[in-house]
């Protein structure tokens, strides 16, 4: 019997890696966009980065060193926001219902925006974003996050370098298309902005409910 219940569990993980919609490289590729489009939006539009805190952490520790607290406690705003948000949805461990807020949010911004304060709406967004970026983070078999492409670009020479199997060059593949969804989404980002201003903040919507469609239609066809 132990043989036999041990034989099903490769069979098991496959299935699940098969049918597991939110792990496919088309889910990771919409997010990867919408992360890179968000953080051009927010930068025109906010002056801060809402989905990649690195550039946060950088005019935080600047602002605060020159003493422009008021500079420093706008970039402290989506920092905070996104460490609430990923640790909701760490604890919750519900990637649509998080999906769901990460809608929400972004809805909520789009509607807000110019009408209350801006810190209201960074803290919306950011929050979103985390919920999103902290409840997807695995392309097949491989660990990405959607909000930036440092360690997106790191797995990927890890993959190309370490070792030349086939999967490995799958996962190079899978890490570097990433990027380049995030580099196309910022370049979108910052064209749709100047044009469209609030209203852009449609297509992020638009992207996020595609994924949520995708993976709530092959789980019930499953």
């Amino acid at each position: 019997m132990a043989m036999q219940a041990s034989s099903t569990e490769p069979l098991a993980e496959a299935r699940i890696e098969v049918y597991a919609p939110e792990r496919s490289l088309l889910v990771a590729s919409l997010l990867s966009m919408s992360g890179g489009f968000l953080d051009a939006f927010t930068w025109l539009s906010l002056g801060v980065f809402a989905s990649s805190q690195t550039g946060n952490v950088v005019f935080l520790g600047l602002y605060a060193l020159s003493g422009e607290w008021q500079r420093a406690l706008h970039h402290l705003l989506p920092l905070a926001a996104f460490v609430l948000g990923a640790a909701v949805a760490i604890r919750t461990r519900a990637a649509l219902r998080c999906l769901v807020g990460e809608i929400v949010c972004l809805t909520a911004a789009m509607l807000l925006l110019h009408r209350v304060p801006d810190q209201i709406v960074i803290l919306g967004i950011s929050f979103g974003i985390a919920l999103q970026s902290a409840s997807f983070r695995q392309v097949g078999r491989w660990k990405y996050l959607s909000v930036t492409v440092t360690g997106n670009m790191l797995r990927a020479i890890d993959q190309f370098v370490a070792t030349s199997d086939r999967d490995a060059a799958c996962g190079a593949g899978a890490m570097l298309t990433l990027c380049l969804m995030f580099l196309l989404g910022a370049a979108a980002g910052g064209c749709v902005t100047r044009w469209l201003g609030t209203w852009s903040l449609a297509l992020p919507i638009a992207s996020s409910a595609c994924v949520l469609w995708i993976c709530r239609r092959r789980s019930h066809s499953h």
